[in-house]
């Protein structure tokens, strides 16, 4: 019989493509997670992933699997909800949230969501976050827009920027070549969506500097540059008081915010709040990215 664990199991490594981080994501052992993936395999009578060395992807019978998975967990979770009182049910909206938001971003959007909703937040990547909400284990989330996202409620666009400190020989610049920063020490954003790209940005002209620290915490980050510790890259909205956003030649790249939800939570008014809370972010944030 295919049970509940069976149906983590199998998610979990869909969702991180590997058995190792699949095993620490839902806490168990590896060979507790392989054991559990052969016991399902066995029961559905096909194998449902392809190992190798380097990656764990799904088979065509997984791909096929994948949809039933998906619809079992739901009615898992809903059961676990079955029969509680509505009233002091929590919570009423799990917010997934990339890491590289901006701080004074995410406040903005909590506090307007917060009027509507009881909220957990949850973080997570991009690519994990879309997983969790295609999956049903979180109503809501905000990040990257694609082109594809259909229905998806924009917030913000926004560019990458260079931010110095606000005593820094290149604060009042309007835009720098890259060349120019050779010398610098950076401060490396490891949260950052863009650092693959950046790295290589930089690399292809030549420019490797040197780095006083890498962090995943955005707010040291910042605060680090504001300190004077080094420079960074970092999306408009992270602009605070003691830093300065310059331009880099050829550093042409951007990013649209929004809010993305699982159609099955989406009535009309909580639609209505979403858009009230893009609304406002429109007001406060946009004219910053001018």
């Amino acid at each position: 019989m295919i049970k509940r664990s069976h149906i983590r199991q199998f998610l979990a490594v869909v969702e991180t493509g590997s058995f190792t981080q699949a095993a620490g994501r839902i806490r168990v052992t590896q060979p507790t997670l392989s054991a559990g993936i052969a016991d399902l395999e066995r029961m559905v009578g096909s194998r449902l992933f392809v190992r190798d060395r380097r990656h764990v992807r799904l088979t065509e019978a997984g791909g096929r699997f994948l949809p039933l998975a998906r619809e079992l967990d739901r009615n898992f979770r809903a059961v676990d909800g079955f029969g509680a009182a509505a009233e002091g049910d929590w919570p009423a909206l799990k917010l997934g949230v990339i890491r590289s938001v901006a701080a004074p971003l995410l406040e903005a959007v909590l506090a307007g969501l917060g009027n509507a909703f009881s909220i957990e937040l949850v973080e997570g990547t991009d690519s994990e976050l879309r997983a969790s909400l295609a999956s049903g284990r979180i109503d809501l989330m905000l990040g990257l827009l694609r082109d594809d996202d259909e229905g998806a409620i924009p917030l913000l666009d926004e560019p990458y920027v260079l931010f110095v400190p606000s005593g820094h020989r290149l604060a009042g610049e309007t835009r720098v070549e890259p060349e120019t920063l050779a010398s610098e020490i950076m401060v490396a954003r490891r949260s950052c969506e863009m650092l693959d790209r950046t790295s290589t940005f930089f690399t292809r002209l030549q420019v490797r500097p040197r780095f006083s620290l890498r962090s995943e915490s955005e707010e040291r980050c910042m605060a680090m540059v504001a300190a004077g510790l080094g420079i960074t890259t970092a999306p408009l909205s992270h602009h605070r008081d003691g830093i300065e956003a310059v331009a880099i030649e050829g550093y042409d790249y951007a990013r649209t915010l929004g809010l993305r939800a699982d159609p099955a939570w989406m009535t009309e008014d909580r639609a209505a709040a979403c858009r009230a809370v893009a609304a406002d972010i429109a007001e406060r944030f946009a004219p910053k990215a001018r």
